[in-house]
């Protein structure tokens, strides 16, 4: 199924893996690895995890404190956020007000 991951979605996991690599050179690597794999089963199974609103769902990142949130519809997976557990879940509801407020082409 179609994937298509929001640019500030794409930004954290980029600041993630820069930051793991700073701590442990090659554990950056390793988070976007398991965070690419998650992305695999999510495209292969978008139903399998738990909702985490009325229209999304998170699927959480083996090894890693990280959860994607995205949303399953018909045309494609949409990818709202590549966040850390600890954030305020609050940011990624208004990248989907955005997102869904954005004049399609």
């Amino acid at each position: 199924m179609k994937i298509i991951i929001l640019a500030v979605a794409e930004q954290e996991l980029a600041e993630a893996t820069v930051y793991y690599n700073s701590e442990c050179p090659g554990l950056g690597y390793e988070f976007a690895l398991e965070a690419k794999e998650s992305l695999m089963r999510i495209s292969s199974f978008p139903d399998a995890w738990p909702s985490f609103s009325r229209t999304t769902r998170r699927c959480l990142v083996n090894r890693f404190p990280y959860g994607i949130l995205y949303r399953n519809k018909e045309d494609g997976i949409i990818v709202y956020a590549i966040m850390h557990l600890k954030r305020n879940p609050e940011n990624w509801s208004k990248r989907l007000k955005e997102y869904l407020n954005e004049p399609k082409d």
